[in-house]
């Protein structure tokens, strides 16, 4: 096992748990069983995801045997992580769904050859309601309140449901059912993948590692990447707006987005890093990753046209050099782009801005705005265009919280 090797599984990655217990089964020198479990709770997965399916495809390219886990039953419980109410449960008839959606969609990314799809209702459909409920005998409540959402939850008397216990039980059990040597989930999971470890000891079983990733944040540069809150670029999204959003990333956040979704060598990427600190333009390092993801999820020959089509437009609205900067403050969440007009002068009030952007008028980056709720994250220096000859380079900036 090579520190190169090494370096490429931690990766991005938060923890790695027990490291020296790892490091011990490397040098066995026999694949490891790793296993990575989603539940399918909607039909299409978005880059957020696809962090987890990334270091799946890491270790699968070093000779690990690598399960990809649908949850088809813990999709029928509902995962608590993060919730501060009960989260309904999907329905048999969405999770087949779903599921069939998944499915195709990780193989843009894992070779199918070498991947090993499993779905956990293979063992605990099968589980009589003596095998559940001895199960749930081998944990405690106390032991499940140690978990940071149900502990919250119980100290500001938010309702838990008892099924919910059952999650980090059951995803505990995956292990144990398939053996895992190596989980990996996100930073969020962390308490049920220590389950597994535990269930497998009380198994009689050696306790698998685990490797934890962070959760990657969405467009706005603050919240993870979700659907629910609008931040997110799906993977069967259109390619010329994958690669718009990617292009509207920060040019601070460009650089997480790098570690944790670019095929790209860590050398590589710290080369460009360089360049930029040097006075490299980071749009042209963005444009890499536009391309590369749009490859990776629609082909060569959609990453080509996206690459293609975006210096056409910016060709066909050339951006004099000489043009008036502002540095304007953000919270955290971003600047909406009406206030961002309104503040640079190139309108006089955010009315008038959102008039601008409904009839045509203003390009960001030499795309039209069409979203008059569009944020601009804290970090990004973007071009403003008003009309054929009004210009402003706008830096959004940080504001201080003590300002």
């Amino acid at each position: 096992m090579s520190i190169a090797s090494l370096a490429e599984i931690k990766r991005g990655c938060d923890e790695l748990l027990p490291e020296e217990e790892f490091l011990a089964r490397l040098r066995e020198g026999q694949p490891l069983r790793v296993k990575a479990g989603f539940d399918p709770t909607a039909p299409d997965l978005h880059l957020g995801h696809t962090v987890l399916i990334n270091k799946l495809r890491a270790l699968q390219q070093l000779g690990h045997e690598v399960t990809f886990l649908i949850g088809d039953f813990t999709g029928l419980i509902g995962d608590p992580t993060g919730r501060n109410d009960t989260r309904p449960p999907l329905t048999p008839e969405q999770i087949a769904q779903n599921a069939e959606t998944y499915q195709a969609q990780v193989f843009k990314i894992l070779d199918p050859a070498r991947t090993k799809v499993a779905f956990n209702s293979e063992w605990m459909g099968r589980m009589s309601s003596a095998d559940m409920i001895r199960l749930a005998a081998s944990q405690t409540v106390a032991r499940m309140l140690e978990r940071d959402d149900f502990s919250k939850r119980y100290k500001s008397n938010q309702p838990i449901a008892i099924h919910e216990f059952l999650y980090p039980l059951v995803q505990g059990y995956d292990s144990v059912a398939l053996r895992a040597d190596l989980e990996l989930g996100g930073t969020d999971q962390k308490f049920n993948l220590l389950m597994g470890r535990e269930l497998q000891k009380q198994a009689g079983r050696r306790p698998q590692c685990i490797l934890t990733m962070p959760l990657l944040e969405g467009l706005d540069g603050v919240q993870k990447m979700s659907k629910s809150k609008n931040n997110y670029i799906g993977i069967t999204e259109d390619p010329r707006n994958m690669f718009g959003k990617l292009m509207s990333v920060s040019d601070t956040l460009m650089w997480r987005y790098f570690e944790l979704l670019s095929f790209e060598s860590l050398e590589t990427i710290a080369t460009w890093r360089r360049e930029v600190e040097g006075g490299r333009n980071p749009r042209d390092i963005k444009v890499l990753l536009g391309q590369e993801l749009v490859t990776r999820f629609h082909g060569a020959e959609q990453g080509r046209w996206v690459l293609e089509d975006f210096e056409a437009r910016f060709r066909g609205n050339a951006i004099p050099d000489d043009i008036p900067e502002v540095t304007l403050p953000a919270p955290a969440a971003g600047l909406v782009v009406t206030e961002i007009l309104r503040a640079s002068g190139l309108t006089a009030s955010t009315s008038e801005a959102r008039r601008m952007i409904q009839g045509g008028g203003i390009r960001l980056d030499g795309d039209k705005v069409e979203d008059v709720t569009l944020l601009v994250a804290p970090g990004s220096t973007v071009v403003l265009q008003r009309g054929k000859k009004d210009y402003r380079r706008v830096t959004v900036a940080l504001a201080d919280p003590e300002s």
